[in-house]
């Protein structure tokens, strides 16, 4: 039996609330549970409500004489704020639907709060608006503690920083060019009706006029293309193995850099580890996507006494466990799920799995160090550490990639920030270590 949409969404963001789930891990099994047409709306639900979540939570807590004491309801507000906000709902079917989710989620009790929040955010939205257009966290639409350290350490670009979170992100593909050329491929997305843009410096990349399902991409199945934001895609191109070389992709899932990787050089040994096992099946189904192969290993990358062979490698990338600051458009639930406190416990994690990889990498060979976060102390700040206390480390990062600017220069590696209509924010550091 299908259950209702918005009690379905509203499990969704209380499992978030409470940090128990990710968007990517909690809507799969959701879908499952509602019809199959409802399936785009509670996407949307979930998704925008986290979105907007930094924003909704100030106008509920004017609204509220004390916090709910149960999550769900919390949720339900937050759901029912997102619909009025920023959804084209009549505000009557909005309010009479969340009210009624409340019902099926057994919270009679709490349906004449729910109902009361939303009737007054509906009356008093324009008062609510100037009151709180003042609070950073409103006008950012990011946490307190994010807003001031990306304002910390970007204090000229984050305004459009905060507006590249906010916003939808762009669908872009990386082509197979094992099995086809971009401006092949480009013809075939036109003579299929679907309007697209080659990324300006990967060269493998294309960037989509407007997103669609990837049963609807041309030889997807058949692995000619991958979907890939562009910004990723640069990994394989800084890292630049060559033929026969052994490679290790030290933090794999779900995969993407693991195929770009071999589609680029398809004779080099490559390794693709990862620290949980169902992480790695998504690894595993990429590549038989792709057609390709790769010895998988599930191991912790900061402990490699316990799977490594001995055989140092000629190249690896570390594609390090970070904030994920740089992809919130794509994963918003980001905003809810991060601490503050999280921070200095990823960069130490993150210094420990690189001083642990140095020593399987053969002199010299070239690490790739690259994070999905916009924040130096994940950033610049590890691998300038690093490297201090590395006598056979240097910074190589090139200024120039596939002949393009790419990025902000640090003082090391290359800032790359999220763009409206161009790529996440990710940061790389290319490191040799000398012969």
């Amino acid at each position: 039996m299908s259950r209702d949409v918005r009690a379905e969404a509203a499990r969704i963001i209380a499992a978030l609330l409470e940090e128990q789930g990710s968007l990517a891990r909690l809507l799969p099994k959701a879908e499952d549970k509602v019809e199959e047409r409802d399936r785009a709306l509670l996407r949307e639900l979930c998704y925008g409500s986290a979105r907007y979540a930094p924003r909704l939570q100030l106008i509920a807590a004017k609204l509220l004489r004390r916090k709910p004491g149960d999550t769900l309801v919390s949720a339900l507000i937050l759901l029912g704020l997102y619909q009025l906000e920023y959804t084209r709902i009549p505000d009557h079917a909005a309010i009479s639907a969340t009210v009624n989710a409340a019902r099926s989620l057994g919270l009679d009790r709490a349906t004449g709060v729910i109902n009361g929040v939303l009737r007054n955010a509906l009356r008093n939205s324009e008062q609510l608006q100037r009151k709180l257009s003042g609070n950073p966290q409103f006008s950012s639409i990011h946490p307190a503690w994010l807003q001031q350290r990306i304002k910390a350490a970007w204090p000229d670009r984050a305004s459009g920083i905060f507006r590249a979170n906010n916003a939808n992100p762009p669908m872009t593909l990386r082509v197979n060019t094992c099995k086809i050329s971009r401006a092949d491929y480009l013809q075939q997305l036109a003579e299929t009706g679907l309007s697209a843009e080659p990324c300006p410096v990967s060269p493998v990349g294309i960037t989509l006029v407007e997103p669609v399902s990837v049963g609807a991409l041309p030889g997807f199945t058949e692995g000619l293309v991958s979907v890939q934001d562009e910004s990723a895609q640069l990994a394989a191109l800084l890292l630049n193995p060559l033929p026969g070389e052994k490679v290790l992709d030290a933090c794999a899932a779900p995969g993407g850099k693991s195929c770009h990787l071999l589609e680029q050089q398809p004779t080099i040994e490559l390794s693709a580890l990862d620290i949980e096992e169902n992480r790695l099946d998504r690894v595993r189904e990429n590549l038989d996507r792709c057609g390709l192969s790769a010895q998988l290993i599930c191991a912790d990358a900061s402990a490699p006494e316990a799977w490594w062979d001995g055989q140092q490698f000629d190249r690896i990338l570390l594609d390090a466990p970070c904030s994920a600051t740089g992809v919130i458009r794509r994963n918003p639930d980001i905003k809810l799920l991060r601490r503050d406190e999280d921070i200095a416990e990823l960069a130490r994690l993150q210094g420990e799995i690189l001083r642990s990889s140095w020593g399987l990498l053969k002199p010299g060979g070239s690490l790739v160090y690259a994070t999905c976060s916009v924040l130096p102390t994940e950033n610049s700040e590890v691998v300038t550490a690093f490297i201090a206390e590395t006598v056979d480390a240097s910074d190589n990062t090139p200024e120039l990639l596939n002949g393009k600017s790419w990025g902000e220069k640090q003082p090391v590696g290359i800032q790359l920030l999220p763009q409206n209509s161009g790529g996440d924010g990710f940061y790389y550091a290319l490191l040799s270590k000398a012969e």
